[in-house]
């Protein structure tokens, strides 16, 4: 009996590891890629070229065109996606946004609903849309450096079915030699999490493996 329920769990963990994540059609280089976002996609803490767009561009090949805007709200963004996405005419679309939301204390429905405005936008200028996570704020938790992402995010992936890439943006701001401030990395801190992107649209299918370092 033992031997047999061994032989089952050895079974279930196979079938867990072999599970794919979703794929996607693979993006060839010169695509237009989006990075929509805030001061964190602008690259607010770093020099010019160190953003993580310009980054994420020297790792897959892609034009990768940043459209983020400090200060940014997922609320007030609603109001230029569609001439972001005119202007731009994206074939993919990172969506970073939230944190400023988070600062000014706005429910987290209320944010949900912001973001899912901007994904159907996405959706209906003919491109795909994929969330970056952002943390949840907690000045205690940024203290200790556990800061981890908002639920949202996970839920609203799921229920809109779209790509999330969880956890490196929340890891990246918990490590103090990665920030410039509590909400911003510096210039080592936007290398990793174009290196995160880059290997989380890797593993979905969108982009070539990415070389890091």
């Amino acid at each position: 009996m033992l031997r047999r329920l061994l032989a089952l769990a050895a079974c279930l963990l196979l079938i867990a590891c072999g599970k794919e994540s979703p794929r996607f059609e693979a993006l060839p280089p010169g695509t237009a890629v989006m990075a929509f976002g805030d001061s964190v996609t602008w690259g607010t803490g770093a020099n010019r070229g160190e953003d993580y767009p310009s980054q994420l561009a020297a790792l897959t090949g892609w034009s990768v065109i940043n459209a983020g805007i400090p200060g940014d709200m997922a609320q007030t963004a609603k109001q230029r996606i569609a001439a972001d996405l005119g202007s731009h005419q994206p074939r993919l679309v990172l969506i970073e946004l939230g944190g400023n939301d988070f600062l000014r204390r706005r429910p987290h429905a209320e944010v949900a609903e912001d973001l899912r405005t901007l994904i159907q936008a996405v959706r209906a200028a003919g491109a795909t849309p994929v969330l970056i996570a952002v943390p949840a704020a907690s000045p205690l938790a940024a203290a200790a450096g556990s800061l981890t992402d908002a639920d949202l995010f996970r839920q609203l992936a799921e229920q809109e079915k779209v790509p999330l890439i969880e956890s490196i943006f929340s890891q990246v701001l918990s490590d103090p030699a990665l920030r410039t401030d509590p909400i911003h990395p510096n210039a080592e801190g936007y290398r990793r999490l174009a290196e995160g992107v880059a290997t989380a649209l890797h593993r979905f299918g969108f982009a070539a493996e990415a070389q890091t370092h």
